[in-house]
């Protein structure tokens, strides 16, 4: 999950939402990732996303089996799908989405039985650090946008 936090503050660092990702397979990462929507003009640039793809290419193939995820926060419904598409075997979360997650919170695609591959969860990994980078850049976002003056009609 540390490896995970570095991609994320690479990510505040661009003025992204600071989620980091990381894909693991036997000890070793073969996928990093953190957010880049904003940056790439991407709506499917998430942390998630990144990773798996750079694991897939690190690995010659999109099953991404016998592998791990660490993610800084709870994935969305997007990143959650490809976590089950991938195949990956377990996810390992920092911090819950009570907004947007997807794996337990709003929704829990992950492990819905429904589908052909379920993923083993485990949540509240380095929690406090995963949440406090989070906090700090909403509440720094909420600061700057209040520091700024009202745009006046002419």
């Amino acid at each position: 999950m540390r490896e995970a936090l570095k991609e994320a503050k690479k990510a505040a660092e661009l003025g992204e939402v600071p989620i980091g990702a990381v894909v693991v397979k036997d000890g070793t990462i073969v996928g990093r990732g953190h957010n880049r929507t904003e940056t790439k003009k991407d709506p499917t640039a998430h942390a998630e996303m990144e990773a798996i793809r750079e694991a897939a290419e690190t690995l010659g193939g999109w099953r991404l089996l016998n592998c791990d995820m660490y993610v800084t926060a709870e994935p969305c419904s997007m990143c959650a799908g490809a976590i089950v598409w991938s195949r990956i075997e377990n996810l390992y979360i920092g911090t819950m989405d009570p907004k947007a997650g997807a794996c337990g919170s709003v929704f829990n695609i992950v492990q819905e039985k429904k589908l052909n591959h379920n993923v083993k969860v485990e949540t509240g990994i380095l929690q406090d650090e995963c949440s406090e980078i989070l906090k700090d850049f909403f509440r720094n976002l909420r600061r700057t946008k209040e520091q700024k003056p009202e745009d006046t009609k002419r």
